[in-house]
């Protein structure tokens, strides 16, 4: 009886373990290639940058939409963190400034300026100034923080700029947003300030050949800020007409303004970090440095967006 034959043994299909591991391995070393480029051509960890953005973007959006006094949360949040970094930035350069009066009195300026409005803003403000200024005063009692009378002039300075670039700056976007139908202004000017910050950004990176003020922020460029004001203006003109129901030039107005004073905060706190010697106020935020670096456009927009408010309607 012949022999059985022997089973053959099964072929094998499709690619094997090694294949796919290398395969793999050639995909991730090609994102992070790529991702190493932008990095480097944007100067931060852009999908990071991105992620953060996004997030930030949803929590405005939902305290806004939903309810406003959500945003008095929000608001607060964002400055009592900007409050925080730039006092410690300017400790770090030898100004002795008292960081718990200056996040109370932040803090206190949010609600006063959301229910008491321009008068409740103004009077916790003052308050606030008077209680950072004896608060550094009561600690020179101390022999450790002792200093010259001009050092502790300098101090209570320094103290009183923090509370009002910041917090005073930022309480006119509260002021605003507790406005009837302030909220939807709040949101325009946001938006359009974003846009003034995404149009110098994308066409600053492509196109920039000529230097803004390169003693100040050295990747601002002319274009760049050709590019916001297209961005913005554009922004600003469909804002008005499809989210704040105003004319057309209103929105070329908002856009234009917008364009100046986002531009300006953005070199405002450009010359504050290379009057610091330091390249971001903090790294509390991957890919934006720190919650200040995400504000300085917003915060001298603010005041200028709350003004509009009042002339249009």
């Amino acid at each position: 009886m012949p022999d059985a034959e022997s089973p053959q043994p099964a072929k094998k299909h499709g690619p094997s373990r090694a294949d796919i591991d290398a395969t793999v391995a050639d995909i991730e070393a090609q994102v992070r290639a790529a991702n190493d480029k932008l990095n480097e051509r944007s100067g931060r960890p852009l999908v990071m940058a991105i992620i953060i953005g996004v997030a930030l973007g949803g929590g405005l959006l939902l305290s806004l939409l939903l309810i406003k006094e959500l945003f008095m949360v929000f608001a607060g949040i964002l400055i009592v963190f900007a409050v925080f970094e730039l006092s410690t930035a300017l400790r770090s350069a030898g100004r002795d400034v008292p960081r718990i009066p200056l996040i109370l009195a932040s803090v206190a300026i949010v609600p006063a300026a959301f229910y008491w409005l321009e008068s409740g803003h103004w009077l916790v403000f003052l308050a606030g100034v008077a209680l950072v200024a004896l608060w550094r005063l009561v600690e020179l009692v101390v022999p450790s923080r002792r200093a010259s009378r001009v050092d502790v002039l300098k101090d209570l300075a320094a103290g009183t700029f923090i509370l009002s670039y910041v917090a005073f700056f930022a309480g006119f976007a509260v002021l605003l947003t507790a406005e009837e139908n302030g909220q939807w202004w709040t949101l325009a000017f946001l938006i359009t300030v974003v846009s003034v910050d995404v149009g110098a950004y994308a066409t600053g990176i492509n196109f920039g050949k000529h230097p803004m003020a390169p003693s100040i922020s050295p990747k601002k460029t002319w274009e760049g800020f050709a590019g916001s004001a297209i961005f913005a203006i554009t922004a600003a003109v469909l804002l008005a007409i499809f989210l704040l129901e105003q004319p057309w030039w209103v929105g070329v107005i908002l856009g234009a303004v917008m364009v100046l004073t986002a531009t300006a905060g953005d070199l405002t706190e450009s010359l504050i970090k290379r009057d610091l010697g330091i390249k971001d106020i903090s790294s509390l935020l991957p890919g934006h440095g720190g919650f200040l670096d995400r504000l300085d456009s917003i915060l001298l927009s603010a005041p200028v967006a709350f003004a509009l408010f009042l002339i249009f309607t």
